[in-house]
């Protein structure tokens, strides 16, 4: 059974930077296709980015490019999201999500949570102003 646990949530400041990071649980050797997502209070659940299993292809939520960074290790099973230039509106929890699936690039298709398999329990950011 696959399990995604994230870490690296908290409180910053606006300006300031976090790394979220998601550890995969799986022994099988699979390739999994990676993402993060992220839900604000009494929003919907939106896309934030997404990774191949290779780390060579990525997609960005329009709005975070340049200040967001998606990447992953695979020998350590963990996904990382870097979160530069914080901003209040930043503020959500945050989900990793993975697809037991290897792409060799991120289709717009797979900006839709639909397309996501597993996923984590989420971690907390918020960003003051």
């Amino acid at each position: 059974q696959v399990q995604l646990v994230e870490s690296g949530g908290g409180l910053v400041q606006a300006g300031n930077s976090l790394r979220l990071s998601c550890a995969i649980s799986e022994r099988t050797g699979s390739r999994y296709t990676m993402a993060w997502f992220r839900q604000a209070p009494g929003k919907e659940r939106d896309f934030v980015a997404a990774i191949t299993w290779s780390g060579g292809g990525t997609r960005y939520a329009d709005s975070l490019k340049g200040r967001f960074t998606i990447s992953r290790e695979n020998t350590k099973n963990t996904v990382y999201l870097q979160m530069n230039s914080l901003r209040p509106e930043d503020t959500a929890d945050y989900y990793c999500a993975a697809r037991k699936r290897s792409f060799s690039v991120i289709t717009p298709q797979l900006m839709g949570a639909d397309m996501y398999e597993y996923w984590g329990q989420g971690t907390q950011v918020t960003v003051s102003s």
